[in-house]
């Protein structure tokens, strides 16, 4: 005969799951800041794009011209990702609520979060902090 759960202990998996969420989702945004090239905001994607077809629009060259409906193309692309780019804030707020009892379950120390790239500041906010010795 199957046991039943209780509610407490369903409560307790969901808050589980929503604090793992959090801190992976914290983390995953984390790393995609961490990547090389420059940050490049939405206007200046924009003013890119219209550069480039202004170019593509004068070009006599089909080669060139190609090259340059190639780089819009990419522009449009990084234009795309900016829209799709998560609410770092926001997530950082379900981080600083989650971490503290992620980390005590878990047994994760500040010096794991900050390795994994957490900022001090953040971790602080949690109320995580270094071990004494």
């Amino acid at each position: 005969m199957a046991r039943k759960m209780s509610d407490e202990h369903k409560q307790a998996l969901a808050k589980g799951r929503e604090e793992g969420r959090a801190v992976r989702e914290y983390l995953a945004a984390l790393d995609a800041e961490k990547r090389p090239g420059r940050r490049l905001d939405r206007d200046t994607v924009e003013e890119r794009i219209s550069s480039v077809q202004a170019r593509i629009d004068e070009e006599p060259d089909p080669a060139k011209r190609v090259e340059l409906i190639q780089r819009r193309l990419d522009l449009e692309g990084r234009l795309i990702d900016l829209q799709d780019a998560p609410d770092l804030e926001a997530l950082e707020a379900a981080f600083i609520k989650a971490a503290p009892d992620y980390s005590k379950r878990k047994g994760i120390t500040y010096q794991a979060w900050r390795e994994a790239g957490v900022p001090a500041k953040v971790l602080k906010a949690a109320g995580i902090r270094r071990a004494a010795g």
